[in-house]
């Protein structure tokens, strides 16, 4: 599907798409993805930042039609467990161009990736060194930093990274164990909204650079990580913006080093409507509340996250706060308190959540028995 984007504004999904759909009728919550979202999305990152790379990170969303669309929009693969990697596998990706960039791996996860040739891992501990040394004496590694979150909706520093003061130690035990750690990797923090971040994580993969040189170890891989954000609710710096950033620090990094990052909600996000329903309404101490026949264990997580997405109605009326539910018995199912929507709501309506292609599908399940939201890629 071919279509021309407004360059100063964030590409959405074709509304009309949904309305296609339901005029076939309903049959419960679905995701409808955009597949010319997916492909412009991909050309932007590849136009804001010239020589990085970008690699779809699967756990944001794994679904095999998004990901082949990706792949023919010249997107690169980055996983994080053996199911993602057979996903990859499935669509002939060659396992050069796949990124395993969780940190702590159970050992039958680096057997599985080892036997298929994947060659770059990356690492956080001397422990998981030797781990993958003593499976792929051949392996690369690039090493995750630990680096500032600041200014992001979900900071990621927490549970990886090493820090400043323990690189040595990694490199120490890299030139004994004779292993081929030659990259650096960081995050910036999910959904960030500070461009610097991307800065000072370069900064620190040059200095971490330097020490590998000087003990005689050749860094060829600088990987940017995800974080790139998408707008919701409210404004957020530009692709275009976080390009200017990173293309300036880039500078210090030397031409033979390959440049990649790991873009997820920035790739799909904005490709994706999901399309529910009103189940029921009440009224709770004066204060509305809607029952959605999806919510949190079925397509709206991330509203746990400090993620805000905007919703619609196919009902007209004077907007109120609301208080969004989903349709399972558990209380923490609760995706707003205060969504603007018609007055008048009422069971039966159709609900329209903008730009929830990011961990929507990928963190859902059965619990209480629903389904999950069916995906129809067009």
């Amino acid at each position: 599907m071919t279509r021309t984007f407004d360059p100063t504004r964030q590409p959405e999904a074709d509304f009309s798409l949904v309305q296609r759909q339901l005029s076939q009728g309903y049959d419960g919550h679905f995701l409808l993805v955009d597949s010319a979202v997916l492909h412009e999305k991909v050309r932007r990152f590849k136009e804001a930042m010239p020589r990085v790379h970008p690699h779809f990170a699967v756990k944001c969303n794994p679904d095999p039609g998004i990901l082949a669309e990706l792949y023919k929009a010249g997107a690169g693969f980055e996983i994080a467990s053996p199911a993602e990697l057979a996903l990859c596998q499935a669509m002939g990706v060659p396992a050069a161009e796949v990124y395993y960039s969780n940190p702590m791996r159970a050992r039958e996860a680096v057997e599985v990736a080892a036997k298929a040739g994947l060659q770059w891992f990356v690492i956080d501990s001397v422990s998981e060194m030797r781990k993958i040394v003593a499976l792929k004496p051949d392996a690369s590694f690039y090493l995750r930093l630990h680096t500032s979150n600041e200014g992001s909706v979900n900071p990621l520093s927490e549970k990886f990274g090493v820090f400043e003061e323990e690189v040595a130690d990694m490199v120490r035990e890299a030139v004994r164990l004779g292993a081929d750690l030659a990259g650096a990797t960081f995050h910036a923090g999910s959904q960030c909204l500070n461009p610097d971040n991307w800065r000072t994580g370069i900064e620190a993969a040059v200095q971490a650079f330097a020490q590998m040189r000087a003990a005689g170890l050749k860094p060829r891989l600088l990987n940017l990580g995800g974080g790139f954000p998408v707008e919701y609710a409210s404004p957020v710096p530009t692709i275009k913006d976080i390009g200017l950033v990173i293309n300036e620090a880039l500078r210090a990094v030397p031409d033979e080093v390959r440049v990649m990052a790991e873009p997820g909600r920035y790739l799909v996000s904005d490709s994706t409507y999901l399309v529910c329903r009103v189940i029921g309404t009440t009224v709770r101490r004066g204060h509305p509340w809607a029952y959605l026949d999806a919510g949190l264990y079925n397509g709206l997580l991330e509203t746990t996250t400090g993620i805000t997405f905007n919703m619609a109605s196919s009902r007209q009326g004077e907007l109120v706060p609301w208080t969004i539910a989903g349709p399972t018995c558990d209380s923490l199912d609760i995706c707003n308190r205060s969504q603007p929507l018609p007055h008048n709501l009422q069971e039966g309506d159709f609900i329209y959540v903008h730009n929830v292609g990011a961990y929507s599908n990928a963190c859902s399940g059965h619990f209480n028995g629903f389904d999950l939201p069916k995906i129809m890629v067009v």
